[in-house]
């Protein structure tokens, strides 16, 4: 598994791995829907609920929110899908516990107390912990416990939405950035695992298949083109109102901030109900011929606040769900202008389904992702063509004339935290070290001149490690120099170079920057103790892999 090629053992894992976190994730989607029916009639509509109770729900929610952060001192508070892209750069995939736990129960009153979030950030988070936290346990090497990160994710979607290739598509576009086959068919295997989790527990449903069949003809395109660039345009004004907003709180103390997203959702609940919650349940009732115009203007407009201002002060929740919901409120309010043009139809539901793809592709820098969800959240392959004219005129629209990128980068330069590596280390980080470390050597315990050039003489082939005398775990690479002058003294053609300790998780990149000053040398790999020698990685090694354009 320290190579980047296809493994059986790596597959098996993955799908150990997704059980794993689709179990957690069910678990966590259950306590939001049961603690919802506790007051609600339907899971996620709030539009039953009394006035004051839509009030008072928030700021209930938020005392839970605020309990954990005290308990945890305000100290893991950085967690979702951005924190997950930047723990899977810098630290291989590995969540810390901590973070994960303050996700876990305040994504769930988040969820529970009608804030306009949505459960897929979460969702990523739970996974890839519960995951990723199966091969550290293992002590598996750290090339593949990033890869076993990625099913975690992709089983949290695909356990969360039903969709299973969207799930797959997701990780490769949005978190991984990259196609490697070696990777797919792991994360392939967890997405299965993860929907077929669902269906047993949930029953296989589709979140949209309230929607009615799409029944868009050739003579719409035109005007698809004009609503993908509109939407282009809403996706830009809404992530750089996100960041924005995240900018002018950042110096606000966090508990202050959560209490002012409370009031806030609270007020916006009180005068619109259906921008409460994530799912689109409430939301159906608009997609009505006989929902007034004003009605959608008001939803759309609340919506669009309500999730800016609850991400943006830092209420821990997803920002996939209210995308999509903001984008089903602008495709209603285009279906009630083209009303105007073909009469004799609704065509309500089928723009608020194009109109999540777009504003979700045009969003998240994230084409076909936003192709697939859509696709199969509806569970209408009709809706492909349409949706590829409009997701490609809003991205191209979002991308190229506003300089738009994906709301996840932008987020994760806000808070200053690296997710991009130099191509060298890019490469290095698919392979680990037990893939190309040197099982053939010998340790001796002395330095003797005499000793060594003998140990030397015998050895067919391998290299000698001297253990320092100082220092039980301080090894030494022996090599004979060649250019030594005949009448130097035999013992000084002895040369030994100190060797960096790489633990056996450890990749390439690793001893690459632990031999990088000399160019030269070697690394000696240990397992669980640094006096348990496993192997010796030359930098010759590492410099073939990189010569040679490896995988």
């Amino acid at each position: 598994m320290a190579k980047p090629e296809p493994s059986w053992q790596l597959c098996l894992l993955g799908v150990l791995g997704a059980t794993l976190a689709s179990v957690f994730i069910i678990l966590f989607r259950y306590c939001v829907e049961s603690i919802q029916l506790l007051y609600l009639q339907s899971v996620d509509d709030y539009t039953t609920l009394p006035e004051f109770y839509r009030f008072i729900t928030p700021l209930i929610a938020v005392s839970f929110i605020l309990l954990i952060a005290i308990i945890s001192r305000f100290k893991y508070a950085r967690m979702g899908i951005p924190f997950v892209l930047y723990r899977l750069k810098s630290a291989y995939g590995y969540i810390p516990f901590k973070n994960t736990l303050t996700q876990f129960f305040g994504g769930i009153a988040a969820l529970a107390g009608g804030y306009s979030v949505g459960r897929e950030g979460p969702a990523v988070h739970i996974g890839a912990a519960a995951s990723s936290f199966l091969g550290n346990k293992l002590a598996l090497p750290l090339n593949s416990v990033r890869i076993l990160c990625a099913c975690g994710i992709a089983a949290g979607i695909s356990a969360s939405f039903n969709t299973p290739l969207a799930a797959v598509i997701f990780v490769m576009e949005v978190i991984l950035r990259e196609y490697k086959l070696h990777i797919f068919i792991p994360v392939i295997l967890a997405s299965i695992i993860g929907s077929l989790m669902t269906h047993a527990f949930f029953g296989p449903y589709h979140e949209f298949e309230f929607f009615a069949y799409i029944a868009i003809d050739f003579w719409h395109y035109p005007i698809l083109i004009i609503f993908g660039m509109i939407l282009g345009t809403l996706a830009k004004a809404f992530n750089s109102s996100l960041i924005f907003v995240l900018r002018r709180t950042s110096h606000i103390h966090m508990a202050q901030r959560l209490l002012i997203a409370a009031f806030l959702m609270g007020i916006i609940g009180l005068l619109v109900p259906h921008s409460m919650g994530a799912s689109l349940s409430a939301i159906g009732a608009l997609l009505d011929d006989r929902t007034h115009v004003w009605l959608i203007i008001a939803v759309f407009v609340a919506k669009f606040v309500a999730t800016i201002v609850v991400l943006g002060f830092g209420i821990p929740g997803g920002i996939i769900g209210p995308t999509l919901a903001i984008g089903a409120v602008a495709g209603a309010l285009m279906a009630f202008f083209i009303g105007f043009i073909f009469t004799g139809a609704n065509y309500a539901g089928d723009y608020a389904l194009l109109g999540m793809a777009g504003m979700l592709a045009a969003s998240l820098s994230a084409p076909l992702a936003a192709l697939l969800t859509i696709v199969e959240l509806s569970n209408q392959l009709q809706l492909i063509l349409p949706a590829m004219v409009v997701i490609t005129s809003a991205y191209l629209t979002s991308s190229q004339f506003w300089k738009n990128r994906s709301i996840f980068l932008q987020q994760l330069e806000f808070q200053q935290l690296p997710y991009q590596v130099s191509p060298v280390e890019g490469i290095l980080q698919k392979h680990g070290v037990l893939s190309h470390m040197d099982e053939g050597f010998k340790v001796i315990d002395t330095n003797d001149p005499a000793t060594v050039k003998a140990e030397l003489t015998a050895m067919d082939s391998g290299r000698l490690i001297i253990r320092n005398d100082q220092d039980d775990t301080d090894f030494s690479l022996v090599h004979i120099d060649i250019n030594l002058h005949p009448l130097e003294e035999e013992s000084s053609a002895v040369k030994t170079t100190p060797m960096p300790a790489i633990d056996s998780q450890a990749t390439l990149s690793e001893a690459y920057y632990a031999l990088y000053e000399k160019r030269e040398g070697a690394v000696y790999i240990y397992h669980k103790s640094k006096d348990n020698i496993v192997g010796v990685l030359a930098f010759e090694k590492i410099r073939a892999i990189l010569t040679k354009g490896a995988i």
